[in-house]
């Protein structure tokens, strides 16, 4: 019997190949009519039925199932379909708790849950997992709070600068009129201490020996104060009785000046007579003096021998003492019981200016901000000043005084009677070289600084 042999052990048979395989694909397999192509694993019509293999019956030490065979051709047995059971782990779905048949007893523990921030499961940094970063502790910046401290203080200093620039008098004392002085070098400032009683109480007046209301207002203290460019500031004292001329009023007195056309006429008199064009003008009255005085704590003054006045309820002693605000207001007005009279009483005002504008400069005024308000405030409230000047002005001419300036008096000739009574001559010479000195700016020599103006 001429049959085909088996295909080798452990290999599946195959379709026919080569020629074969074309023969059998379009004319069926051997020994058949030709026909419709048939698949080589196609059972044909004559195929004989394959044993049936019960599932239930064990099978049999040694024995395989045979495929059916057909004209030498072998075909894969008959399959028979079996119940699928999901039972490996790694097809099951997420989140199915399904236990295995082959499991038995609780599954297995996982691995132990990793720390935040610690690696992934293949040893690298997880940023997922990365702890969220610790609040960094805000640290304070000295520098920028001492920037933010300095700024405050310098907007409250100029706020309050502002304020009391604002709650100074102001009076149109400085007149544009034809034919005046041209400017000279130098700052001059022209002060005035009037006897105005405006403001003051009757208490306040009597505390104070003003002797009363006296209307408007006249000047018994003249002072010419000249800043230098460089050197000392030249305090001069021009004397109440000084005969001069008073533009549109002939000759008279120069504290008339004052009563008659106020600081204009004042100032407007000083500038013909001087040489000298005024820069600033301020006006102090009674109660100036004493409050700023007293919100300095005192001065000390010093007299060569004691005065009584008891006209004027004055009493002075000799020697230096510490006055408080109506004391020092005594000194400065007193010329009654002076040998020299007025001379003395201009030499004590200029001891009293001296003397208060190096105490309102010394730091235990102005590093004290109670004592330092109190001085400016007081001092604002009782000033009177030209519509030019400024806070910062007084400022200024403060900060100038504060070495101590040269003292003097107008240089006189002697006293006459004029019809406004016993009057003041100026030495004209020595007058007129005073005043050019210091148009010029230059410190007056020893022989023109004076302390009663006598050579």
């Amino acid at each position: 019997m001429n049959a085909d042999p088996p295909p080798p052990r452990g290999r599946r048979p195959g379709p026919p190949h080569g020629r074969d395989a074309d023969r059998t694909r379009h004319h069926g397999a051997p020994g058949r009519q030709p026909g419709a192509p048939q698949a080589w694993s196609q059972d044909p019509r004559q195929r004989p039925q394959a044993p049936q293999h019960d599932p239930r019956q064990p099978q049999q030490p040694g024995q395989q199932r045979q495929g059916a065979h057909h004209d030498g051709v072998r075909y894969a047995p008959t399959q028979t379909p079996e119940p699928f059971v999901d039972d490996d782990p790694r097809y099951r779905r997420r989140g199915d708790q399904r236990q295995s048949p082959q499991r038995q007893g609780p599954p297995p523990q996982g691995p132990p849950p990793r720390p935040p921030g610690g690696p992934d499961r293949y040893g690298q940094p997880d940023p997922r997992r990365r702890p969220p970063r610790p609040r960094r502790k805000r640290r304070f910046r000295w520098g920028r709070g001492i920037l933010i401290a300095l700024l405050l203080i310098i907007l409250a200093l100029g706020g309050l600068v502002l304020y009391l620039d604002r709650s100074l008098h102001r009076v149109d004392a400085l007149p544009g009129y034809p034919g005046r002085v041209a400017q000279t070098a130098g700052t001059n400032w022209l002060i005035a201490g009037s006897d105005s009683r405006y403001g003051l109480t009757e208490d306040q007046q009597a505390t104070l020996n003003t002797g009363g209301d006296v209307g408007d207002g006249r000047t018994d203290t003249i002072v010419l104060m000249h800043v230098a460019d460089s050197g000392k500031p030249t305090m001069v004292s021009i004397p109440r009785d000084s005969y001069v001329p008073i533009p549109g009023h002939g000759r008279d007195k120069i504290n008339a000046a004052f009563a008659i056309g106020g600081p204009q006429l004042l100032v407007q008199t000083v500038e013909g007579a001087t040489g000298l064009r005024i820069d600033h003008y301020a006006e102090i009255g009674f109660g100036g003096f004493a409050g700023v005085v007293d919100a300095v704590g005192g001065v000390k003054l010093c007299l060569d021998q004691a005065v009584e006045d008891p006209a004027h309820n004055i009493s002075l002693p000799a020697g230096c003492q510490k006055y408080d605000g109506a004391k020092a207001l005594d000194f400065v007005r007193e010329r009654y019981a002076l040998p020299g009279s007025d001379l003395d009483r201009m030499a004590n005002q200029r001891q009293f200016v001296d003397t208060l504008a190096s105490t309102v400069a010394k730091p235990t005024t102005w590093l004290n901000p109670v004592r330092m308000w109190n001085v400016v405030n007081r001092g604002v409230s009782s000033l009177t000043v030209d519509e030019g000047t400024h806070i910062w002005d007084l400022a200024r001419l403060a900060w100038a005084l504060k070495s101590g300036p040269v003292t003097t008096t107008v240089p006189i000739g002697g006293f006459e009677d004029t019809a406004s009574g016993n009057a003041l001559f100026w030495d004209r010479d020595r007058a007129q070289r005073f005043f050019q000195t210091l148009a010029e700016d230059k410190q007056l020599p020893a022989d023109l600084v004076t302390a009663n103006g006598f050579g």
